[in-house]
């Protein structure tokens, strides 16, 4: 039986990856920073799915906490044949606020992170899997904002995805797998948290976490480094990779004013 490893996986689209891949009879290995709700997620799913569930109590931007999690994805006798790097937030502050310390938060837990554990786990599973017989490999949750420039967070998401483009070309002609997701806005609890204000946000742009995963996976499956879900996020990344840049900041300019609540 497979084993999915998955950051941030008590809520939003990480506990949506954690039911499907849970439905597909992965066991399953939960990382968030809270022990509670990480136990009540767990018992959930192997209720729901009969699937063994353990949990890792972690904070990614703790850099001890983190080698922990690596530690487990390396582990050869416990292997992890999918990881899904899906912790993370919204980044509030501006890139011109005197404190600088949610943008080191975010680096930490979205970049670091994200680059720590997809270190760890695709030296482990190209170990394992050194020839294209198996899908095994990684899913890094970046995002559509990566395309456009809203601040911080569009820089660390663009990040995200050059990084997971160049980690699947040296993935080439081994067993491993490596997808990088960039969902546009999503109805769960994450834009709550990121104190965006939905009712800004036209309802064509907003997106159902099932729906996501659920193709997400299949572009994973098939070996698809950029997942892009829904044919009108996959037609605005487009128009928004051909545009001129100025236009692509003036567009950015006019959102960015609109997503907070005030």
């Amino acid at each position: 039986m497979a084993t999915a490893l998955i950051t941030g996986g008590t809520s939003g689209i990480g506990h949506e990856f954690a039911r499907q891949l849970a439905a597909k009879s992965y066991d399953l290995v939960l990382v968030a920073r809270d022990k509670e709700r990480l136990d009540k997620v767990a018992e959930e799913l192997r209720t729901a799915f009969g699937v063994g569930v353990d949990v890792l109590p972690a904070d990614l931007s703790d850099r001890e906490q983190l080698a922990n999690v690596a530690t487990r994805l390396g582990d050869p006798d416990r292997p992890i044949d999918l990881l899904v790097n899906n912790a993370g937030f919204g980044v509030h502050s501006k890139i011109l606020d005197a404190d600088l310390g949610p943008q080191d938060v975010a680096i930490d837990v979205m970049i670091r992170g994200v680059m720590v554990l997809s270190n760890a786990a695709a030296r482990a599973m190209r170990e394992r899997h050194p020839k294209q017989t198996d899908k095994v490999g990684i899913i890094n949750v970046g995002s559509t904002a990566g395309y456009v420039t809203m601040g911080a967070y569009s820089a660390i998401k663009a990040w995200v995805t050059v990084y997971t483009e160049g980690l699947a070309n040296e993935l080439s002609g081994s067993g491993v797998l490596a997808t990088v997701l960039c969902p546009g806005w999503v109805h769960t609890e994450f834009h709550q948290r990121a104190g965006i204000n939905a009712s800004k946000i036209p309802r064509p742009m907003w997106l159902e976490a099932d729906r996501l995963v659920r193709e997400a996976l299949v572009d994973y499956e098939r070996g698809q480094v950029i997942s892009i879900p829904t044919k009108r996020y996959k037609v605005l990344i487009w128009m928004a990779r051909v545009a001129p840049r100025p236009m692509v900041r003036q567009v950015s300019k006019l959102f960015s004013s609109g997503r907070h609540s005030e």
